[in-house]
């Protein structure tokens, strides 16, 4: 017999708040109806977990459950940063504890092919739980309260496929204190069991260090004896190896946790770039899509990526950045930038990727008619002179002492007239080649120079990636035909003080014959 289309007015999905209960898909232990959705929020006391367990599983099997599926979500439904997990066919999903007090259903069948569906069972633990989610929070019992006396708990968190190592950040810590923290307690195991190495054991109110487990599995037990309590902890994990990264390469690329899927919720990841003295650092926002603006403040209240000089959030802020944006290059005023990125319990999205450059620390200088750059020995200590040169590889650098230089006059090296802003300046690009073997690499920089003020400036035109270098290509070819267009109007590659030096002694010329001839006539 074929299962009825869901009906209107069904049982189906709901709120549940007690406890614990239970809840299974329509008509079960019959054929579930075709073309059914039906989501159950579970929310149970702020501070606790849900325990969820399937005593019966049965669904259309898909390699990809994309015909009747079961979700559980680590909070709201329908948000990729909590998904836990989607199933189908008689594999019952594992058993699954929430990371806070919030855990979602969703089945939903299509219109072919009904099976007899699941059965399931909740229950409120107050204390401790198994947590597979890639992000979470945990809390002592009754947080921000006071916790019990004589409590002990645990929490086994990993597990959590495609997971690199886990990360703990204690978000408020404060418990009694006391030498060798033998009273109360939290301890820290890098493994699902207490004989894994112990990676701390804290009490008192100094928070603990930002954890980093070694494996994707950590145990957390918390433990307080017969008196003298205390508000306990919030502490938020992420199993996000891509989360916290230093760089020290001069170029590099990376991009949000698990871009470009979703990210997970409830993350605060740290990327420093620290390059050697003088360089700056570029960064190159290659995409990006994060939660929107807040509809309140028009802030970026919710999840937010920001860039700061230096190696800490205390240096100065460059830019705050959500939702989906094209954001133009930063550049850092230090050797040191660090980017931080916030994603709070809900509304995940894709992410971002993110290259960047260091800028070559380097002296530009001109006169009326020749370039003068130099860069110092140690910032391309790897590189042959030949590497480093203005407009073709003949123009090559020389190293004189501690520094690459090269000398040469405008007429040479590639060197163009160009009219910007009305004035006439010489055009070159300086091109530093860091490639290897067949990797092509090489960064490009347009130096500038303004002969009548005898100003010169230099930018970096070519960065990171190939798509970018095409760009500055592009980039540098537009200014090259603006400037050809404007110097066809004017006159073409003449400084106006030369025609004015010209007109002078023209004029000076005319005045002398006149003299003499007025001599002669006298």
């Amino acid at each position: 017999s074929h299962p009825p289309l869901c009906p209107p007015g069904i049982k189906c999905g709901g709120v549940l708040s007690a406890p614990s209960g239970n809840f299974s898909s329509p008509n079960f232990p019959g054929l579930y109806p075709y073309e059914t959705e039906c989501t159950w929020l579970i929310v149970v006391a702020e501070g606790s977990s849900v325990l969820l367990s399937f005593s019966h599983f049965e669904l259309e099997y898909h390699d990809a459950c994309a015909y009747d599926y079961l979700q559980v979500y680590n909070g709201a439904a329908r948000d990729r940063g909590n998904l836990l997990g989607t199933f189908c066919g008689h594999s019952p999903p594992p058993p699954f504890s929430s990371a806070w007090h919030v855990m979602a259903v969703v089945f939903r069948s299509d219109r072919h092919v009904a099976k007899h569906g699941f059965a399931a069972a909740y229950r409120k633990d107050a204390c401790g739980g198994q947590l597979t989610g890639l992000s979470g929070e945990i809390t002592s019992p009754r947080y921000p309260e006071s916790y019990p006396n004589d409590a002990e708990c645990r929490w086994s968190i990993g597990g959590a496929s495609g997971g690199g190592p886990l990360t703990l950040v204690f978000a408020d810590f404060q418990m009694e204190g006391g030498q060798g923290c033998g009273f109360d307690y939290v301890a820290l195991f890098d493994g699902p069991t207490v004989t894994a190495p112990r990676l701390g054991r804290y009490c008192g109110s100094a928070r603990p260090p930002r954890t980093i487990a070694s494996t994707p599995h950590l145990l957390i037990i918390f433990k307080s004896d017969f008196n003298i309590g205390g508000r306990g902890f919030k502490a938020h994990f992420y199993s996000a190896g891509e989360c916290q990264e230093v760089f020290t390469a001069v170029k590099g690329n990376f991009s949000s946790p698990q871009y470009p899927n979703f990210y997970p919720n409830n993350l605060k990841c740290q990327w420093s770039i620290q390059l050697p003295p003088g360089y700056r650092v570029k960064v190159f926002f290659l995409d990006m899509e994060l939660e929107g603006r807040s509809s309140l403040t028009g802030g970026c209240d919710y999840d937010h990526l920001s860039a700061f000089d230096g190696g800490t959030e205390n240096g100065s802020l460059l830019g705050r950045w959500c939702g989906r944006e094209s954001l133009a290059p930063v550049t850092s005023r230090s050797n040191q930038l660090l980017l931080v990125l916030h994603t709070d319990r809900n509304v995940a999205k894709r992410g971002f990727s993110i290259s960047y450059v260091g800028v070559v620390p380097m002296n530009v200088s001109c006169t009326r008619t020749d370039f003068h750059i130099q860069i110092p020995v140690q910032s391309l200590a790897q590189l042959e002179r030949n590497r480093i040169y203005l407009g073709t590889p003949s123009c090559a650098a020389q190293v004189v002492g501690r520094n690459f230089k090269i000398h040469t006059r405008f007429d040479t090296c590639g060197t163009e007239s160009q009219r910007r802003n009305n004035t006439s300046v010489i055009v070159s690009t300086l091109y530093i080649d860091f490639s290897v073997g067949d990797q092509e690499d090489i960064h490009q920089y347009e130096v500038q120079c303004e002969p009548k003020r005898k100003e010169a400036s230099v930018t970096l035109i070519a960065g990171p990636d190939p798509s970018r270098l095409s760009q500055a290509e592009n980039l540098v070819d537009a200014q090259q035909r603006e400037g050809e267009a404007m110097d066809s109007r004017e006159i073409k590659s003449q400084d106006t003080s030369d025609i004015v030096f010209i007109s002078i002694c023209i004029l000076a010329g005319l005045l002398m014959v006149i003299a003499v001839v007025g001599l002669v006539l006298l």
